[in-house]
């Protein structure tokens, strides 16, 4: 366990390391435009912005990723559908077998006794 927080510490800090380089090496300002400029005119509206050029390759970045983790969440729709219907159909049948063992009182199926395992005598 000590290992693990060891390699995620590490793991953590040649991150923190590489990062701070990439800003240190990419200091320089750089315009940023949130619409070409022959539209920006066309349209009256020129919103821009004077950034360094770290900040917009990690803004780039983290935005790649939030896209990344919505996309995945959109595709993975189904099979949380699936599971929830999955989820409901065995709470169905669980409180089917818990009536019919209630209608049929002491008496058990060979089925379901094998599935309750070893009964106490």
């Amino acid at each position: 366990m000590r290992r693990i927080r060891l390699l995620r510490y590490l793991a953590i800090a040649v991150l923190a390391i590489v990062l701070i380089a990439a800003a240190m090496a990419n200091r320089g300002v750089v315009t940023v435009r949130a619409l070409p400029a022959d539209f920006a005119d066309f349209l009256g509206w020129n919103a821009m912005a004077q950034v360094p050029l770290f900040l917009v390759i990690l803004a780039s970045a983290a935005l790649g990723i939030v896209i990344g983790f919505f996309w995945e969440w959109l595709r993975e729709g189904k099979h949380r559908k699936a599971g929830r219907t999955g989820q409901r159909r065995v709470t169905a049948l669980a409180r089917e077998v818990s009536k019919l063992r209630e209608q049929h009182g002491h008496k058990k199926d060979d089925v379901l006794a094998l599935l309750d395992g070893p009964t106490k005598h």
